[in-house]
């Protein structure tokens, strides 16, 4: 059963979820990777410094609360490889000819049957749930289910457990995603946010290329994956808001791919049973507003129009502008407004001030109410 417009999200503005670490969580974190603390030791570090970024959120004016990601290190691995018959591998940092740095995509392979052996995100939605104040949406981020397939295809799939990837592959994901938000829901949990780097991906001719070159036609994937997606939705709990994010790449404040969201707009927007859709369109590698208008009615597109990757402030009146050109292809109630991504998608966080995300997020907070007023 759809949620009502007015249910899906908590506010009409709203964040992707990540925020930066403070330093004594960092220190801590490389004194457990040394062995020098206990990961419980670790744990009441996180445990402080996720009450303060939670004390932030709210004293900033937000509606829907996240942990910050305060118990990652990257914004899918932690995740996907609490999964049965999961393997990750970490990701290598390369230097590039101009001196920056980029994420080597990681090694995710399937090396046996996906089940949910255990709960993922239950404890850390406990603690957020006990410290959110009254009136305010506890949100929970995961990586989106296709994270399985994208990044090595056929070939990172076992043939062993996996023949035939469809229909078995795709089924075993979706219960264990399915039974991850079931055990979400029983405590209480309204509001999960997908992260999701493929569909943004396959909206870029090089990663198109890539796709093709190990056996994929990136024509079809967008809709193979709508219908993955969608047997993760079968299984949502009634009354639970499922979003997802598409990200182009947020490591150090650069990006991996760019491109117009057309060649997946229909499969993302029309196909995809999804309540929410965080899209970024902070600058020109996201193209113009046009693939909005494949949105049907009961669903919400939330525009990333402030960038999380530098300081540099935009202005309301250019938001606006961009909130106009969009409602020409989606309806303006249909629409709302939220930072481009996460400032720290990984541990080690943008090229951006702390400061600068309080001013980057009361920016959103306060352009959002002059357009849609205090709902």
């Amino acid at each position: 059963m759809s949620l009502a417009l007015d249910q899906i999200l908590p506010a009409r503005y709203d964040h992707v979820g990540s925020f930066l670490r403070p330093a004594y969580l960092l220190e801590a974190r490389a004194q457990k990777a040394k062995g020098e603390i206990t990961p419980e030791a670790l744990r009441e570090v996180e445990d402080k410094a996720i009450k303060e970024i939670i004390d932030f959120q709210q004293s900033v004016g937000l509606k829907s609360i996240t942990d910050g990601e305060f118990r990652r290190t990257y914004f899918h691995i932690d995740f996907l490889e609490q999964l049965g018959g999961v393997k990750t591998d970490i990701p290598v940092t390369i230097k590039k000819p101009d001196g920056t740095e980029e994420l080597a995509p990681p090694v995710i392979k399937v090396i046996d049957k996906v089940t949910h052996k255990k709960n993922i995100q239950l404890a850390d939605f406990n603690f957020l749930k006990q410290h959110v104040g009254k009136g305010m949406t506890p949100k929970v981020t995961i990586p989106s289910p296709t994270m399985l397939h994208f990044r090595g295809g056929r070939a990172a799939i076992s043939k062993q457990a996996y023949p035939e990837l469809d229909p078995q592959f795709y089924d075993d994901v979706a219960k264990a995603y399915g039974d991850e938000l079931h055990a979400l829901a029983q405590a209480g949990c309204t509001y999960v946010q997908m992260d999701d780097t493929n569909l943004a991906y396959l909206c870029d001719e090089k990663m198109r290329e890539a796709a093709r070159l190990r056996g994929d036609d990136p024509n079809e994937l967008p809709h193979r994956y709508a219908a993955f997606v969608n047997k993760v939705v079968a299984l949502k709990p009634e009354g639970m808001t499922l979003a997802m994010h598409l990200c182009r790449g947020n490591f150090k404040s650069t990006h991996a791919a760019a491109g117009n969201y057309e060649p997946v707009a229909e499969a993302l927007l029309s196909e995809m049973n999804l309540d929410a859709y965080f899209l970024e369109y902070d600058d020109d590698r996201s193209g113009d507003f046009k693939p909005l208008r494949f949105l049907p009615k009961g669903k919400i597109v939330v525009l990333g129009l402030v960038t999380t990757k530098f300081g540099e402030m935009e202005t309301k009146d250019s938001i606006k502008r961009r909130i106009e050109e969009a409602a020409k292809y989606a309806p303006l109630e249909q629409l709302a407004l939220s930072p481009q991504c996460g400032f720290s998608s990984t541990v080690h966080g943008n090229n951006i001030a702390v400061e600068a995300q309080r001013n980057k997020l009361r920016l959103v907070i306060e352009t959002a109410q002059e357009v849609w007023g205090n709902h």
